[in-house]
């Protein structure tokens, strides 16, 4: 007696497989499944990454962001630590210490007002100037 291993049976089993293993095999469609070949958006037609286009900014990157400005949030976030927050600048700049932070990260610390409390590494780049992203309400 033969097992079936799905809701098909092992004659469809093998069809299937015959007809996706050049798909699979190659990791792209190939000339003889055409058939599988989303087709491309008319002329008239978005393609859905115009938005992604911009001349102002990189594939992926919010609006008010530069590839600099997210570098440098990344590097302030990585000597921070998650204990900082919420913090003042002395606060902030102890961690940083703390966390071995590079002179740069220090510098722009040293950078912030001393009398205002950060909540996340977002309120320390808007008040160092970096740009941030925009929330969407």
């Amino acid at each position: 007696m033969t097992q079936q291993s799905g809701p098909v049976s092992p004659r469809e089993d093998e069809q299937q497989k015959h007809e996706t293993q050049g798909l699979v095999q190659s990791g792209h469609p190939t000339r003889v499944e055409e058939f599988r070949d989303p087709e491309p958006a008319g002329e008239d037609q978005p393609t859905g990454d115009e938005h992604l286009m911009a001349e102002d900014r990189q594939p992926g990157m919010s609006p008010g962001l530069t590839p600099e400005d997210v570098e440098t949030r990344s590097e302030i976030a990585r000597f921070l630590g998650l204990a900082a927050l919420p913090g003042r600048r002395e606060d902030l700049l102890a961690a940083a210490e703390e966390h071995q932070a590079t002179d740069r990260v220090l510098n722009l610390l040293q950078q912030l007002p001393a009398d205002e409390e950060f909540r996340n590494v977002q309120d320390v780049a808007r008040a160092l100037g970096l740009g941030t992203e925009e929330h969407r309400v």
